[in-house]
């Protein structure tokens, strides 16, 4: 059938895109009152733009296609904040922090899992020009304020952090190719293929490396971390931090997870993961990238998250759709002043086109308007279906 939408592509049909645009326009205004600015970027840009330095993770995700004006070629953004660094760094031209948040389409070439949509509808916040902690802090807050608004409870914030990656990486002296290649297997945790894949590797980062992905849970797993891993000055300075993260963040569902480390070119210091009651994987990813923006041409700090505001609409409950009040299409001066003080009071009022009788209830009609005595009533609204 040709009007089959292609797989992993959906349409959003009124109950649901009442949802995403309430969740949306809730969650943007809480971050305006928090001194977030809101940015849109491009949903086009040329494709060196979207996968420079640390977008290359975004390489078997972006659509590509070739601009017929310029003859280069393009890229569907696959993911916005490469393009939030962007307008940092190369627009905006700040000296001190910058707040920023987003919310948008972006298109992936293959969903993320099989109950995934190719299209999410990226929400996200970012602290730019801020290198210490206090940043991360407010960034996981904001998260769990943001799941709280939606009214979706954090069950879980996992806190991870890529320098301990990078420190026994380093130590075990990886090429840059087999580096990546254990990232893959530590965000598998298959513990047999890693053994198998370290087996030439110095003990010291063997064992190491090795422990990863058993150091997960409450804070406790960072003191086992310091027993276990290499007391190096990079890998003691991630477990300080991570720390000090549990101390602030003490009153939140905060727990560790030392092999979690999503986003291997993005990110530099502390990695999050946020998950919820009736929502299926991570409902939100984040952390800090500080050199995400070197390739704009201006490697400013940075920490943040996003979301994918379809997900987070399934872990809310359904509230119902408000019923709309059916107006006679001509009353004259009267009735208009009354759909203007009814609509003023929140009200849908919907014009009763002429020739659809028996059908308004199909458009969320439930009420009516009608004149009694002189006066403009609301009444229940029968026999539409």
């Amino acid at each position: 059938m040709r009007w089959v939408l292609p797989e992993y592509i959906q349409d959003v049909l009124p109950a649901e895109a009442r949802k995403l645009e309430s969740l949306r326009r809730r969650l943007l205004d809480a971050y305006h009152l928090r001194g977030f600015q809101l940015v849109t970027p491009p949903l086009l840009e040329y494709l060196e733009s979207l996968l420079t330095g640390a977008g290359e993770d975004l390489k078997l995700r972006t659509l590509k296609l070739v601009d017929q004006i310029s003859g280069r070629t393009m890229g569907v953004r696959a993911d916005m904040t490469p393009q939030v660094a962007r307008i940092d760094a190369h627009l905006l031209n700040r000296e001190g922090v910058s707040r920023l948040c987003y919310c948008g389409s972006v298109l992936h070439a293959l969903p993320a899992s099989l109950t995934a949509s190719r299209e999410p509808l990226q929400l996200g916040a970012e602290i730019y020009g801020h290198e210490g902690l206090e940043a991360d802090i407010e960034v996981v807050r904001l998260l769990a304020d943001s799941l709280g608004i939606a009214g979706v409870a954090a069950s879980r914030i996992d806190l991870g952090h890529m320098g301990l990656f990078r420190a026994l990486a380093r130590g075990a002296a990886l090429t840059a190719e087999r580096e990546a290649a254990l990232f893959d297997l530590l965000q598998t945790k298959d513990s047999p293929s890693l053994a198998e894949f370290l087996v030439d590797v110095p003990e010291r980062y063997r064992n190491a490396l090795l422990a990863l992905p058993r150091l997960y849970g409450d804070r406790s797993v960072l003191e086992t971390a310091r027993g276990i891993l290499p007391a190096e000055p990079e890998v003691l300075r991630a477990l300080d931090e991570l720390s000090r993260l549990a101390d602030a963040l003490a009153d939140l569902p905060v727990s560790f997870d030392l092999a979690d480390l999503r986003g291997y070119h993005y990110h530099s210091g502390m990695v999050l993961a946020a998950y919820a009651e009736g929502v299926s994987g991570a409902i939100a990813l984040g952390g800090r990238y500080d050199r995400i923006g070197e390739n704009f041409g201006r490697g400013r700090p940075a920490t943040g998250f996003s979301l994918d505001l379809r997900m987070l609409a399934r872990g809310v409950g359904d509230t119902g759709t408000p019923g709309a009040i059916l107006a006679p299409f001509d009353g004259g001066r009267t009735l208009q002043t009354e759909i203007e003080r009814l609509r003023a009071a929140g009200e849908v009022v919907v014009a009763s086109l002429p020739g659809h009788d028996g059908t308004w209830g199909e458009a969320g009609c439930d009420r009516q308007l009608v004149q009694r005595d002189g006066e403009w009533v609301v009444m229940s609204l029968q026999g539409e279906k």
